[in-house]
């Protein structure tokens, strides 16, 4: 089972990403046959087409996750290989069908469902924990939808989700198995071992020179010389640009004073309420003239906290005689922000009317609301305007910038000498990039390194088009001098042999050195002289072994003891385990971590029947995905 779930995670993670979590918060999934045009087929699923625009949609939203995921460990590099652009074809042909199934099955998501899922969006709840319309119709609208657009799609959303959670909800692991995993996991095994390093023979290896030419002759592709370009190449950099600005003084002083709250605490107030709901069961004038009541009391010396735990509607806050903490003011409907933050300390205010009913509301506390020091923010206000110029400047050049090249191929000088960009030269660089190159250099994009290599950019040396590196980095390049794979005659090599050469025949004679060590062991056990510490190794514990030799030495028979086992590290030689003893943790420690084995293992069954629903589903589907789309690229229909 664990296998499988191994063999497909790639497939999942890019599933789970589209489908199982989808963000419609922020990226609302429309209807397909309106967002994309019939052009740029990628797939079809009985009839139904899949676009390259709704291809480019997904890449997008996926990136988009992973980068709020992983933030600046993101590295969107690995969108570009062609198996992950095939991962996306698969996903979205996956989504489609999933799709299909849930139609034919009438499956509908009921009003109260579709109004959880909506106040479950993060930053949508106020302080007191009610639902905010105010921002939720202020997230519509930044969006650009309407109430009635988004609720469709995000119903759609929902729908889609159904059929897989009942799937992976529904299917647990069976109990035997479930102990059986915890004995593979959690057996200790303790074991000495004895090693053969090749290292140790390589002085017992002495290769004729009709060796190493042998060797050469049959290994001569490991020596191959890759095929490599010396490439010039020209860079428009938004941070480059930034740097070349020069501010004044007055300028950040601007600045600073239009953005004095971004620079300081916000403002926050302790406050305590006492709400009358308005409702069928009491009217405005009624639920005015109960605060009023209250007020009076208050007034006459009445305890705040005892009145709201009697007598306030809010089921949030009365349990805590009305505490609703410390808020901002822009967490608050406004006429409460307004009454709470126009209080002094210790003040209760006048009955106060919002849309959830009366409030009287009393200043608890107050803290918050400094500002730094210009000269503390100085470097931070300079570096933001030096940006917001930057991509200003960057986006007015960009346009000309792409032009340029496009339009004067044969060279990058006029291009330089426009925009008054540097020539830059690498040489050696081949279709994986190199280890020479910078981390940050845009030629280790897998989109720069493919125009580079084109066949028209190889033939013609020309320009490559103005590519986007990603953060805010464009880059042009051609091939100044190229060099075709070619095998190095056998003298130019020959130490590179020699070593290759000593390092396979020295791990040969490790291996068979500890063979046979073995052999003898297991004909007659003996004692343990020879062998190093013991060293206790399970599947959960496995030490500094690697996972080979982890799963030889738990899986190796074990009776009578001492067992022994060989392990082939290959170029690193052979290890020989003695296993002197198997036992399990005590019963205790196995009842403790049980339940986490459980929840885990039934999530991996879960997914694994999810697999399989879905991959049956695919099965039964009439699919075509064009050629290039199965090889991670965009192209012809295949037949």
């Amino acid at each position: 089972m664990f296998e499988s779930i191994r063999q497909h995670q790639r497939i999942l993670l890019g599933f789970l990403l589209l489908l199982i979590f989808p963000a419609f918060a922020f990226f609302g999934i429309s209807r397909y046959d309106r967002l994309f045009s019939d052009e740029g087929l990628v797939a079809r699923v009985d009839g139904d087409i899949i676009t390259r625009q709704e291809y480019e949609f997904a890449q997008r939203r996926q990136v988009e996750n992973m980068r709020q995921v992983l933030g600046d460990k993101f590295d969107p590099r690995v969108f570009e290989t062609p198996e992950a652009r095939a991962e996306i074809v698969n996903s979205l042909v996956v989504q489609r069908v999933l799709a299909r199934k849930s139609a034919a099955e009438h499956i509908a998501i009921p009003d109260n469902q579709l109004r959880s899922a909506i106040a479950a969006i993060p930053g949508l709840r106020r302080e007191d924990g009610a639902f905010d319309g105010e921002r939720y119709r202020a997230m519509l609208a930044a969006q650009g939808k309407s109430e009635v657009g988004f609720e469709s799609e995000m119903r759609r959303d929902l729908a889609l989700q159904v059929l897989p959670e009942a799937i992976s909800q529904s299917d647990f692991i069976p109990r035997a198995v479930l102990e059986r995993l915890i004995v593979n996991n959690e057996q200790r095994r303790d074991v000495r071992e004895l090693v053969f390093r090749a290292q140790d023979f390589i002085a017992q290896v002495k290769p004729q020179e009709a060796d190493l030419r042998k060797y050469y002759d049959k290994y001569a592709n490991a020596f191959l010389e890759p095929e490599a370009a010396d490439v010039e190449y020209l860079v428009l950099s938004r941070a480059a640009l930034a740097e070349q600005i020069a501010l004044k003084p007055d300028e950040v002083h601007a600045y600073y004073e239009q953005n004095r709250i971004r620079f300081g605490t916000k403002e926050e107030r302790k406050a305590s309420h006492i709400l009358i709901a308005v409702g069928p069961n009491m009217t405005r004038e009624a639920a005015l003239a109960k605060a009023n009541e209250l007020l009076a009391k208050l007034r006459a010396g009445g305890d705040f906290a005892a009145l709201a735990k009697a007598d306030s509607q809010d089921p949030g806050s009365a349990a805590q005689g009305g505490d609703l903490g410390y808020f901002t003011r822009d967490t608050m409907t406004k006429k409460f922000a307004d009454a709470a933050f126009g209080l002094k300390e210790g003040e209760i205010s006048a009955p106060v009317e919002t849309e959830f009913g009366v409030h009287l509301i009393k200043l608890t506390g107050i803290k918050g609301g400094s500002v730094q020091p210009f000269e503390q923010v100085r470097a931070q206000i300079e570096s933001e305007i030096r940006n917001q110029q930057a991509s200003a400047k960057f986006a007015e050049l960009a346009e000309g910038f792409t032009n340029t090249v496009y339009e004067q191929a044969d060279s990058l000088k006029p291009a330089a000498e426009r925009f008054k960009l540097e020539i830059k030269r690498f040489d050696g660089l081949t279709r994986t990039g190199s280890d020479k190159l910078a981390e940050d250099s845009p030629l280790r994009s897998q989109k720069v390194l493919e125009a580079v290599f084109a066949p028209d950019s190889v033939r013609t040396r020309r320009n490559t088009e103005a590519l986007d590196a990603g953060n805010g980095v464009l880059i042009s390049a051609r091939i100044a001098a190229y060099r075709a794979a070619a095998t190095p005659k056998f003298e130019a090599v020959q130490e590179r042999i020699r070593t290759a050469y000593v390092a396979r025949e020295a791990a040969v004679m490790a291996v068979a050195a500890g063979e046979k060590k073995l052999k003898e062991l297991l004909a007659a056990p003996g004692s343990a002289d020879g062998f190093a510490a013991v060293k206790s190794v399970s599947r959960v514990t496995p030490g500094d072994y690697s996972p080979t030799a982890v799963e030889q030495i738990m899986t190796a028979p074990a009776k009578p003891l001492p067992a022994f086992v060989g392990v082939d590290r290959g170029a690193a030689g052979y290890l020989v385990a003695r296993i002197e003893k198997v036992s399990l943790p005590p019963e205790d420690e196995l009842a403790r971590r049980r339940p986490q084995y459980r929840q885990q293992a039934n999530q991996l069954w879960g997914q694994q029947a999810l697999l399989d629903y879905l991959a049956a589903l695919k099965a039964a589907s009439k699919v075509t995905i064009t050629k290039a789309a199965a090889g991670g690229e965009l192209g012809t229909l295949q037949q």
